[in-house]
């Protein structure tokens, strides 16, 4: 910005740039690197293994974290650990009913759903899948479960009430993350085909598949129901923005490296991509058609999964220190870094 140019006339400048880009359809220029967020708090929480997705339960101020063979249940007050849910092989992801007081898990390795008490912790159920259930939801319109089997490339659709498989939708592609948009639709990314499926839970059909072209295998997603924005998190480093309605493309922003989860908070319409680099691309929905990155913030490095707390406005990321990947083989062709035992945190995240 012209440093002569009179503040007024520069705030006008600045708006309308953005307003032509969201009448083309195009991303807004990015805004300054530095910002409002900040990393406000860790949560030292050590012990060995790995992890995937985490979830919320605002309302008691909980935190299900994903531990390779157990949940970890984290009390956001302190920080705290305060119970477990053990023998969950291969965990992935963690979805919450509270009206039904139940949550349920995805064990990837042993293609189950398990169910449990959401105050007592106990397991209640154990339900069979197709291969290698990963993301889980719970579509609460419907009172269903929604697991999708990574290796299976299909949904299984469960009956949160009777805990049973009442079918099992093929999706054509392998699945990652999902969202349900509240009006009884659910939304899927294909990570193989790079494509966004809708899915109607009560028929247990496909409803829609649209390509994200601009988008390498999609991973994260999160959407503004209101403006009905998807919005995909891609492994070429591009957030793409898709209408929910028709599946048409809106606009495609820039992100960090190695991203998974995504996250975004209707209060402040922003969205956040957790780079596994790293870093978490704040970025900003100035219109349902302009989009301009806000932020971007170093967190840690393997920081790549994500979760909002709506209530506080509060992010958590799990992370670890990392040693060096082994060498690629014939039996590992993409060697993953280790974690460093006893060096497992949640990173705190919040507005400033």
């Amino acid at each position: 910005m012209n440093a002569h140019r009179p503040p007024l006339l520069a705030l006008i400048s600045l708006l309308g740039t953005l307003g032509l880009a969201a009448l083309s359809g195009m991303s807004a220029p990015a805004l300054a690197a530095d910002g409002p967020y900040q990393i406000s708090g860790r949560f030292a929480l050590g012990g060995e293994g790995g992890w995937d997705y985490l979830s919320v339960d605002p309302a008691t101020h909980l935190l299900y974290v994903s531990r390779a063979d157990r949940v970890i249940v984290v009390d956001t007050t302190t920080g705290r650990s305060v119970g477990e849910i053990a023998d969950t092989p291969g965990v992935h992801g963690i979805a919450l009913a509270p009206d039904l007081g139940r949550g349920f898990i995805s064990c990837g390795q042993a293609n189950l759903v398990k169910v449990f008490d959401l105050k007592s912790r106990a397991v209640l159920a154990s339900i069979p899948t197709g291969d290698g259930p990963d993301a889980i939801l719970y579509e609460p319109t419907t009172q269903r479960v929604l697991a999708f089997n990574g290796r299976g490339k299909s949904a299984s659709v469960i009956d949160a009430r009777s805990n049973s498989v009442v079918a099992t939708i093929p999706l054509g592609g392998k699945p990652e993350f999902a969202r349900a948009d509240g009006t009884g639709f659910v939304y899927v990314n294909i990570e193989d085909t790079a494509e966004l499926a809708q899915i109607d839970p009560q028929a247990a059909a496909l409803a829609a598949r649209w390509p994200l072209r601009q988008c390498v295998q999609p991973t994260g997603f999160a959407l503004d129901a209101v403006h009905r924005r998807g919005f995909s998190t891609c492994g070429n480093q591009v957030l793409a923005i898709t209408d929910l309605d028709s599946g048409r493309a809106v606009a495609s922003v820039p992100i960090g490296k190695g991203v998974d989860g995504g996250e975004f908070d209707a209060a402040t319409q922003t969205f956040f991509s957790a780079n596994g680099e790293g870093t978490i691309s704040v970025v900003r929905e100035l219109t349902p058609e302009g989009y301009a990155v806000q932020q971007t913030l170093n967190t840690q490095r393997g920081a790549r999964t994500i979760a909002l707390d709506a209530a506080t406005h509060r992010l958590y990321l799990p992370t670890a220190e990392l040693t060096p990947p082994a060498s690629a083989s014939a039996d590992n062709p993409r060697p993953r870094p280790t974690p460093v035992p006893g060096t497992f945190v949640i990173l705190v995240v919040q507005r400033q």
